[in-house]
C-alpha cells in the first residue's frame, strides 16, 4: 500500500509555483544598498517562496517569469537571495523600467524552465560603447550576474563606473533562454545613432598612368654640382654621341633632371636587376718626366788619398 502510494506520487506532476507579489526597486531594500543586484538580472524573494519551492519538484536552476497584469509586459529572471519581506520582491531598476512598474506594483512570479541559449544579439543604445576595447569580454563578464535573457529587454551593464544599456534583439533557440553554464555565440548590432563613415568613390577621368607621376622637382637639387679630381687633372666628359661637349652644354645637361621610368611589366614576387653597360674610357697616357733616384751621390766624409 505504501509502496503503491509512493509510485503514484512519483508519477503525479508537481504543482506550478505561481504567486503574486508587490514589486519594489533595490533602492527600497532595508539596510545597505545592494549594488550586486543592480549589476545583474536576479531578484530577491521572501523566505516563504523558498519553502514552497522546496516542497515541490523544482527544476534547478530556479528561473522565474515576471508578468505585470496592468502593463501586459513580462520578463524572465533568476533569484539571488530569499531575504525579502513577506509579500515583496526586489527588482533591479532596469527590470522595473522594462515592466513599466512603479513602487509597490503588483506582479506575478511563475517558476519555469527555459532552454539553454545558443545565440544572442545585442544593440548598444549609445555610441560610447564603441570606446570599449574588447566589448565581447566585457559583456561576457557582465552576463555572469544574469540567469536568463528575454528578447526585447533593455538590460544594463556597468563597466568602469559607467552604465551601458543594451537591447536584446534576438535569442536562440527561443524568445527566452537560460544562460547558465552554456556555450553561447554573441553578436552586436550597430549602436543607436551610429553612421558608417562615407567613402567617396574615386572618379575615373580617363587620365593615363603618367598623369599620376609626380612632377619634376625645380629649384635646388642635391649633388647636382661638378666633380673634381684629387690629382688636379680635368675630367673628360662625353655626350651621348661620344663627342666632348662644351661648358655651356655640360652645365645644361647637369642641371637637367631625368625622371625614372617605372617598370609597367612588374610582377609581384619577381625581382629584376637592370644593369646598364658603361662605356669604357680610354686610359690616359701619363708622361713620366720625373725619374726616381737619378741624382748624384754624396759622402759625408772625405776619402783619404793614398800616397
Amino acid at each position: 500500500m505504501f509502496g503503491g502510494f509512493n509510485m503514484l506520487h512519483d508519477i503525479m506532476p508537481s504543482r506550478v509555483f505561481k504567486t503574486a507579489y508587490r514589486a519594489y526597486s533595490v533602492s527600497m531594500l532595508p539596510g545597505n544598498e545592494r549594488t550586486d543586484v543592480e549589476k545583474g538580472g536576479k531578484i530577491i524573494m521572501p523566505p516563504s517562496a523558498l519553502e514552497q519551492l522546496t516542497r515541490q519538484r523544482v527544476v534547478y536552476p530556479m528561473l522565474f517569469k515576471l508578468k505585470s497584469d496592468s502593463t501586459k509586459r513580462e520578463t524572465h529572471c533568476g533569484v539571488l537571495e530569499f531575504v525579502a519581506d513577506e509579500g515583496k520582491i526586489y527588482l533591479p531598476n532596469w527590470m522595473m523600467r522594462n515592466l513599466l512598474l512603479e513602487e509597490a506594483s503588483l506582479i506575478t512570479a511563475e517558476c519555469l524552465s527555459l532552454p539553454v541559449a545558443t545565440f544572442s544579439k545585442f544593440q548598444p543604445q549609445s555610441e560610447d560603447f564603441l570606446d570599449i576595447s574588447n566589448p565581447k569580454a566585457v559583456l561576457e563578464n557582465a552576463l555572469r550576474h544574469f540567469a536568463c535573457l528575454t528578447t526585447g529587454d533593455m538590460i544594463s551593464i556597468i563597466y568602469n563606473s559607467k552604465v551601458y544599456e543594451l537591447c536584446v534583439l534576438e535569442t536562440k533557440p527561443g524568445p527566452a533562454v537560460s544562460i547558465i553554464e552554456c556555450d553561447m555565440n554573441v553578436d552586436f548590432a550597430a549602436p543607436v545613432g551610429y553612421k558608417e563613415p562615407e567613402v567617396e568613390p574615386k572618379k575615373d577621368d580617363g587620365m593615363s598612368v603618367d598623369a599620376y607621376i609626380p612632377p619634376e622637382p625645380a629649384g635646388f637639387q642635391a649633388f647636382a654640382g661638378a666633380g673634381q679630381r684629387l690629382d688636379g687633372k680635368k675630367k673628360k666628359e662625353e655626350s651621348v654621341n661620344g663627342e666632348t661637349p662644351n661648358s655651356q652644354t655640360t652645365s645644361q645637361q647637369r642641371g637637367a633632371y631625368t625622371r625614372g621610368i617605372p617598370d609597367y611589366d612588374y610582377q609581384p614576387g619577381v625581382i629584376r636587376f637592370m644593369r646598364h653597360a658603361k662605356p669604357q674610357q680610354e686610359k690616359e697616357e701619363v708622361v713620366e718626366d720625373f725619374k726616381y733616384f737619378s741624382g748624384a751621390g754624396r759622402s759625408l766624409r772625405e776619402a783619404k788619398s793614398r800616397k
